[in-house]
Formats: structure tokens, C-alpha cells, sequence
């Protein structure tokens, strides 16, 4: 396993059962201590179970049962992990819920309530282990996203906006994190487990394993670990998801009409992707080279 796990401090979210227990047993294995955090009652114990495995196996962890909606509860989880190790050096946003509904049956409360457990979870949480990050010089973070969010899913309206609001908290914390060494990435994992039940035949459980996933996570919180990347993981298959934007086209001012841009499209559309941006700002400097181009700036 790889040597850059020894001793680095890992925090695991929801790790209670399904991905969680995969990437906490995972990290563990390759020499990383975790703080296995799941939500109490119930959740305590299975993340207790968790630990109890990697202790088992030769490895150290703790459990903790913080709610990622509670902010108090997370600062204590990593004042914790402070207390006990002296550092955080990886965190998994893996903590999740699903309240599936089409959109025409979705509640406010039900909508928000993901984006409570999702969107703000990881926010919580990035919130507290963030200055420890920097004052160490060094930080692993990974966003749990989801095709559901990337390419849509019925009935996941709900889901699919706190899991595409995490790639937009993975992009911004990327670029601030940067000049302190703190990678930031995502994973889009496709795997049988608990919330998958009902929705996935069972005969695919086989291949979809949470354990398929694991080296994935373990890529992105490495030493050598990229930032800024969307990784799909299922079934021992691994992807990468982009986000382009096409060159574009200028239109002079008197073109600039619904029904232009209409006609327009197969050319605003069609070219070839213009490349990944590292900043929202590469868009507008692309806008005002097309309006230089055309002599109109």
C-alpha cells in the first residue's frame, strides 16, 4: 500500500456502513489513522463496528457520532482528532441521504433536508478541518457527488442539486486551497449499498461493491493526489467527468437576436470544447478575445 498513508489522519464521514466503511477500512489498511464518524444511536454502533474491524486488522481509529448538519457536533469531531493524533490531514464527504420524490411530490422540507445532510455537511465540515489544513500546510479533501447530479436522475431533484452544488464547493475551494497545498476533488461512485436498495437490481451487487470504489478515494487523498477532479468509480471502472465549454462565437450587435442566435447554434454549439477553465474569470477573458477578434472591443 502506498507509504503516503502512514500516519496521516483521515476523517470518514457517514462510514458507518456501505462507501464509508469501505474508504475507512480502506485508508486504514494503507496506514492511515480514521475517526470513523457515523450518526448516533444507530449509527454509532455500526461505526463502532467499523473501528472495531480496523482495530482487528492492526490498524487505529476512533468512532464519533457528530450530525453533519450541526456544526457545534463536527468541531468537537475534529477537535478530537486533534486531541488524540495532533493533526487532520485527509477528510471524506461521504455522508448522505436520500429523500426520493419526483419533483411534483418534493416538499420544501424534503428538499432542504438533503441539502442540509449533502451541501451543508460538507460545508460543516470543511469549515472546521479548513484552518487546521493551511496551518499545517497541507490538506486532502473529497466531495461525494453523483451522476444524479452531473447528468440527472427522476424523482432526485433534490439530491441532484446538493450533489452538483458539491462540485461547485470542490472548484472554489480548489483555487483557495492551493497555495497551502490543499487538494480538493470528487468522487462520483456508483455502488450497491443501503440507498441503492429498491432502485438497483440485486444481482448487480456482485460487481458494484463499495470495496471497487476505495482505490479510487484513495487516489484523491494521496500525496501525489490531483485537484480539481471529478473521478466516477463502478465496478472497477473509473472515468473521468469534464466540464467544457465550446469556443463560442461573437455576434455584432445588430445579430444579436433570439432568433440569430437560433440560426447560430450549430456554430455556438458545435466547435470543439475550448478546454476545462481553472476560474469562472477564463470565460469572461474568452468572451472579450472573440469581441477583440471581431474589432469590436
Amino acid at each position: 500500500m502506498p507509504s503516503s498513508f502512514r500516519d496521516r489522519v483521515a476523517i470518514v464521514t457517514g462510514a458507518g456502513g456501505g462507501l464509508g466503511r469501505a474508504h475507512a477500512l480502506a485508508l486504514a489498511q494503507a496506514g492511515a489513522r480514521v475517526v470513523v464518524n457515523d450518526l448516533a444511536p444507530a449509527g454509532l454502533a455500526n461505526a463502532q463496528g467499523v473501528v472495531d474491524e480496523i482495530r482487528a486488522a492492526g490498524g487505529t481509529a476512533i468512532a464519533h457520532s457528530a450530525s453533519v448538519t450541526d456544526p457545534e457536533a463536527v468541531a468537537d469531531m475534529v477537535n478530537q482528532a486533534i486531541a488524540t493524533w495532533g493533526r487532520v490531514d485527509i477528510l471524506v464527504n461521504n455522508a448522505g441521504i436520500l429523500r426520493d420524490k419526483s419533483f411534483a411530490k418534493c416538499t420544501a422540507d424534503d428538499f432542504r433536508l438533503v441539502l442540509e445532510v449533502h451541501l451543508m455537511g460538507a460545508f460543516h465540515c470543511c469549515k472546521a478541518v479548513w484552518p487546521h489544513m493551511k496551518e499545517a500546510g497541507y490538506g486532502r479533501i473529497v466531495m461525494t457527488t453523483s451522476v444524479s447530479g452531473l447528468y440527472g436522475n427522476f424523482g432526485q431533484a433534490n439530491y441532484a442539486a446538493a450533489k452538483m452544488g458539491m462540485v461547485g464547493l470542490m472548484n472554489t475551494l480548489h483555487i483557495e486551497g492551493q497555495k497551502h497545498d490543499i487538494r480538493v476533488n470528487a468522487l462520483a461512485p456508483t455502488a450497491y449499498t443501503q440507498m441503492l436498495e429498491g432502485l438497483v437490481d440485486p444481482a448487480m451487487a456482485e460487481c458494484l461493491t463499495p470495496e471497487s470504489i476505495a482505490p479510487g478515494l484513495l487516489y484523491l487523498v494521496g500525496d501525489a493526489a490531483p485537484s480539481k477532479l471529478i473521478l466516477g468509480a463502478g465496478a472497477g471502472g473509473f472515468a473521468v467527468n469534464h466540464i467544457f465549454e465550446s469556443e463560442g462565437l461573437y455576434l455584432a450587435e445588430a445579430e444579436r437576436t433570439p432568433d440569430a442566435i437560433a440560426a447560430a447554434m450549430p456554430l455556438i454549439a458545435g466547435q470543439e470544447p475550448d478546454g476545462k477553465y481553472a476560474g469562472a474569470f477564463d470565460q469572461t477573458d474568452k468572451f472579450l478575445r472573440l469581441a477583440s477578434q471581431s474589432g469590436q472591443s
